[in-house]
């Protein structure tokens, strides 16, 4: 089995591609939820959704978030009662909230809301939320400490980020789902999504970086940063005014004695030699950027055949 730990577009980019690679097997992915908010009295799982439109299909190919070719009847009606339209949803993703919500008031986890949803959606792969507790991104900024869907939908992440919190953490446990996926892994891989506030929250579960660290499984991370820049979102700007390189190397600094493999696009490819002499992390070079679904599929059997090529550091990790 393979376990993939995701969030936005570029883990779930990533996560179709495993899900679809050959001979990849069973894939579970683990999905960030600390950008989870409520707005017009519904539970929205920005990160959940992403992955699970983008493994049934139907996400919007030119955003990568949201359903492609929605309507946004509903937003504009809230708009003309006065409502500030400032996150995007469309008509079929109310149909998604609004199920979540109803679902969670009548006491079901979040966990089988999300099997649920991937059930209607017909896929084959098991997504799992990080946990079912509640947790929330807060960043501060110049301006104050913000609410994550603020800062980065709200505001375009304009504000430099001077540090990121994850309030409830401390409370919340990995899903009994997601600490036997990692502990039934045979290859684990981290999408290439914002360390800081995708990847992040995940490892921050109190037992996760244990569980990582003990698994016999090989541990491989994608790095979201290409060129000196992220493909998507402000992975770069938050690495650069948190204090870390904004590259595969500053990334796999974050990811030392978790992970065994880096992946790092062509034009990185001298960063390869440092993450091998400073960190004991094996590398491999290779083209990362996604497109269509056959890039995607291309770059995940890569992926797979060098995760299952590495003798695993195992309980070493620290």
């Amino acid at each position: 089995m393979i376990v993939a730990l995701a969030g936005g577009v570029g883990g779930a980019k990533l996560a179709q591609g495993l899900m679809a690679a050959p001979g990849a097997g069973d894939l579970t992915v683990v999905v960030n939820t600390a950008d989870d908010f409520d707005l017009f009295g519904l539970r929205i799982c920005p990160d959940i959704d992403t992955v699970l439109y983008t493994l049934g299909g139907i996400a919007n190919p030119e955003t990568g978030w949201g359903i492609a070719g929605d309507t946004f009847a509903t937003l504009d009606a809230l708009a003309g009662l006065g409502r500030d339209p400032w996150f995007r949803l469309g008509d079929r993703d109310f149909a998604t909230h609004i199920h979540r919500t109803e679902r969670l008031r009548e006491g079901a986890s979040l966990t089988t809301v999300t099997a649920e949803l991937a059930t209607a959606l017909g896929i084959v792969a098991t997504v799992l939320p990080m946990t079912d507790d509640r947790v929330a991104t807060v960043v501060e900024t110049p301006a104050g400490a913000l609410p994550f869907q603020d800062y980065f939908v709200r505001r375009r992440q304009a504000d430099d980020v001077l540090g990121v919190t994850f309030e409830g953490i401390e409370r919340a446990r990995p899903t009994a789902g997601v600490e036997a996926a990692l502990a039934g892994a045979g290859l684990v891989v981290f999408c290439p999504s914002n360390p800081i506030v995708s990847i992040g929250p995940i490892l921050a579960l109190p037992g996760a970086r244990d569980a990582l660290a003990a698994s016999p499984a090989p541990v491989v991370a994608v790095s979201p940063i290409v060129g000196g820049r992220a493909l998507k979102g402000p992975a770069d700007r938050m690495l650069a005014t948190l204090g870390s390189e904004v590259s595969p190397l500053g990334v796999a600094r974050l990811y030392a004695g978790l992970i065994d493999g880096m992946v790092l696009d062509d034009q990185d490819a001298d960063k390869a030699a440092a993450i091998e002499a400073e960190l004991g992390i094996a590398t491999l070079v290779t083209g990362t950027v996604m497109g269509g679904f056959e890039s995607r599929r291309a770059l995940a059997t890569r992926v797979i055949q060098f995760g299952r090529s590495l003798v695993p550091v195992g309980s070493g990790r620290t």
